[in-house]
């Protein structure tokens, strides 16, 4: 039953980011949101990033865990549904990044629930009920659509069905097992909670490099995560959210491709690997605009779990076999910082400013963007390769 309930709790809470996030960036070209303060909201995410370590290290300590997420989970239920009745774009801000504050503490919150009551073998089979919730969150649109008659991506209804699942996670979340606080006397060190001692380990020249790249390659990689629901609405996709999702589908086979991959290859040439995808992603783009071909643009929907499990992944292992054993997990939190919180910022203005340099108009020229993100991933990949030389142990 433990087993069960984890499992429950991992898929509920995935799937109530994955249904209104997906679909975000259609639903802010559809309210006419100017290309700036589209990124700003954009950015609620990478914003939810920096600040949730600081938001989950202080709830940790006072209340035990599942109690701190069902509190989390309603905090992010109140403020999905304020987003869902206003049309105001400052409002909409406010409300999802209030939101991000409550959610982004619970991807290393379930984890840590998880971990406290299963052994290190049998968490990866909890954890990809995650992923099977991302996937399970298109059955909404399919929902709306098929037997309601009512479009779903591009509107305010994603925000009430997340904020829906997210009061059922609440709910639920007071049926897991009792996860006391752990660190409940330990003192509270800010940088020790953003893995600053980390930048310590940037006197080596190859993590240091990594640490760089791993920055810059969230610029294009923006450009898919947060703004491909837009692509995909300006050629009149009807089923946004389940289009997305078969990434995420792939995304499980090819996370399983990982250990064997390094085992075989080294590290180096799987983190290769997946900046060639990245480059792949954007060809496919933009040859199947030049060509007219469409179907080419799910090869670079179906790559984003080698893009993903390759490069971002495999940076989490190069992390763990570089720290020493004292901030193995401070640095595997600066990781984060830097790639989804920092990197995904400054890719979603970066991306935004592009998008707006190349409609004329309310003409969208999208070859041109992907032919830029083509050469952003291109140099990426070449530089990445020219200056990364270190290659550790494929044991």
């Amino acid at each position: 039953m433990t087993r069960i309930k984890l499992s429950s709790m991992m898929f509920l809470q995935y799937m109530m980011y994955a249904v209104w996030w997906v679909p975000l960036a259609a639903y802010l070209t559809n309210l006419g949101v100017g290309s700036t303060e589209k990124a700003l909201i954009l950015s609620s995410m990478a914003l939810g990033c920096i600040l949730s370590p600081v938001i989950g290290m202080v709830a940790d300590r006072f209340f035990a865990g599942q109690k701190v997420l069902a509190g989390l989970n309603i905090i992010n239920a109140i403020m999905l549904f304020l987003a869902g009745t206003t049309n105001n774009s400052d409002l909409l801000f406010v409300y999802l990044l209030i939101a991000m504050f409550g959610y982004m503490p619970t991807w290393g919150l379930t984890s840590s629930i998880s971990m406290a009551h299963l052994s290190s073998e049998e968490f990866p089979k909890v954890r990809v009920f995650g992923s099977i919730g991302w996937v399970a969150s298109g059955i909404f649109s399919i929902i709306f659509i098929k037997f309601f008659n009512i479009n779903f991506d591009g509107t305010n209804i994603p925000f009430y069905c997340g904020a829906g699942v997210s009061l059922l996670a609440a709910v639920t979340n007071f049926t897991l097992p009792n996860t006391p606080p752990q660190a409940k006397k330990e003192k509270i060190s800010f940088i020790e909670i953003f893995g600053l001692r980390t930048l310590k380990m940037m006197r080596d020249r190859n993590f240091a490099i990594f640490i760089i790249f791993s920055f810059i390659s969230m610029i294009p990689f923006a450009m898919y995560y947060s703004f491909f629901s837009e692509f995909l609405l300006h050629i009149n996709t009807k089923y946004i959210s389940v289009t997305m999702n078969w990434g995420i589908l792939a995304e499980m086979g090819f996370l399983l491709l990982v250990s064997p991959a390094i085992k075989k290859l080294g590290l180096r040439k799987v983190m290769i690997l997946g900046l060639v995808a990245l480059t792949i992603r954007y060809l496919a783009f933009y040859a199947g605009g030049v060509i007219s071909q469409s179907w080419m643009y799910y090869i670079g929907i179906l790559i984003h779990g080698l893009i993903f499990g390759f490069f971002y992944v495999g940076g989490q292992i190069y992390i763990d076999k570089k720290a020493p054993a004292e901030l193995k997990s401070q640095a595997q939190g600066f990781i984060f910082l830097v790639t989804f919180g920092v990197g995904l910022l400054a890719g979603n203005f970066i991306c935004a400013h592009i998008i707006d340099f190349f409609r004329v108009e309310g003409a969208t020229n999208w070859n041109g963007i992907w032919g830029v993100t083509t050469l952003l991933s291109v140099s990426t990949l070449l530089l990445f390769v020219l200056l990364f030389k270190n290659n550790i142990s494929k044991k």
